[in-house]
């Protein structure tokens, strides 16, 4: 598989994703102490409980987030979120927020995961992150789908900016069955091409974004 490179936040107890959405509460259902109760002696378990907004840390958006009839996180096929080629856009030095269409043109990307460094990762868990963040225009989305990216993941708060209501480059990319991955991380460590993405959610139903645990399968 290659040496493998973790691009997902921890998920903890009370940690904020997105100012003003809750947060996660983790707590023991089973602690261990309580358990001693229920086994032999000297044999003990946890068993954990999370109550958490499907939008924490590092999430897949399906078209189910944006559209009453697309399909769910249940919808997803492996094939549309595992072992896809990716690529890197490096946009973490253009110092502009608005990334448009110039970015990714003449990029080869049909059929790829298309990653976008924008480094506001540096920023997670700060003030600084929830506000004035990179976010790809709807330019920049149409010419992604026009070009037939299989996924596109961005490093920041929201692939749009989100003071704009119309979410255009969500609406775009998942009218056209593009998976997004919000808020990754690492991806500096990553080379431009050569890799392999994947981003797996359980198979809920009912639901347009979950957790997942993002990583990169880079060949050696």
């Amino acid at each position: 598989m290659g040496r493998l490179i973790d691009l997902s936040h921890e998920i903890e107890h009370g940690m904020v994703t997105y100012p003003g959405l809750p947060a996660p509460l983790i707590s023991d259902w089973l602690s261990r102490d309580a358990s001693r109760t229920r086994y032999a002696p000297g044999t003990t378990f946890q068993i954990g409980k999370i109550e958490l907004l499907a939008n924490t840390g590092t999430y897949i958006d399906a078209p189910f987030h944006r559209y009453e009839g697309g399909d769910d996180i249940a919808g997803c096929a492996l094939d549309a979120v595992a072992d896809l080629e990716g690529v890197v856009v490096r946009a973490h030095q253009s110092g502009e927020r608005a990334l448009d269409a110039h970015l990714f043109r003449d990029r080869a990307v049909r059929g790829k995961a298309v990653l976008v460094h924008t480094g506001w990762d540096v920023h997670w868990r700060t003030e600084r992150y929830g506000s004035g963040h990179p976010f790809l225009t709807s330019a920049a989305a149409d010419q992604l789908v026009a070009a037939g990216a299989a996924l596109v993941g961005i490093d920041s708060l929201n692939i749009d900016d989100s003071g704009d209501g119309t979410r255009p480059a969500h609406s775009i990319l998942l009218a056209a069955g593009i998976p997004i991955v919000e808020h990754l991380c690492r991806l500096g460590e990553l080379p431009d091409e050569g890799f392999r993405f994947y981003a797996v959610p359980p198979r809920v139903k009912g639901m347009g974004s979950f957790p997942v645990r993002a990583f990169a399968a880079v060949e050696t």
